[in-house]
C-alpha cells in the first residue's frame, strides 16, 4: 500500500500563502494620529508642502524616521514628532504608508 505525501501539495500551496500574506493590510498604528494631522491617514497630504507618503518604499520611510529624529534631516517639526516614537513605532508607521495606494502623479509632492 502507498502512503500519501502531502508535501507537493503543501509546497505548491505556500507562494498563494505568500501572497495572501503580504496583500492583508497592515492595521493602523497607533502613532497614526500625529501623522495624519499634515501627511493624511492614506499618505497623501492635507497641507501644501507635506510630502504624499502613500505607497514610498518601506526601507525609505523608516530610513527618513530614522534621519528626523536623529537630526540629519533638518526639519523641525518632524525631530519633534518623531522625538517619542519607539522603533517599533515608526517601523508600524513606514509600513503602514508603504502599504497605502499611492497618490495620482498630478497629486505628487501634496495638494
Amino acid at each position: 500500500m502507498r502512503k500519501f505525501s502531502g508535501l507537493p501539495l503543501l509546497l505548491a500551496a505556500v507562494p498563494f500563502a505568500a501572497v495572501h500574506a503580504a496583500s492583508t493590510p497592515p492595521a493602523p498604528p497607533t502613532q497614526l494620529g500625529l501623522c495624519a494631522a499634515c501627511h493624511g491617514e492614506d499618505g497623501h497630504a492635507r497641507i501644501p508642502g507635506a510630502p504624499n507618503l502613500a505607497g514610498q518604499p518601506y526601507a525609505y520611510l523608516l530610513q527618513a524616521l530614522h534621519e528626523y529624529r536623529n537630526g540629519e534631516r533638518k526639519v523641525p517639526v518632524m525631530r519633534a514628532a518623531t522625538g517619542p516614537l519607539s522603533e517599533q513605532d515608526m517601523q508600524a508607521l513606514a509600513h503602514w504608508f508603504a502599504a497605502q495606494s499611492p497618490c495620482p502623479p498630478g497629486q505628487a509632492g501634496g495638494p
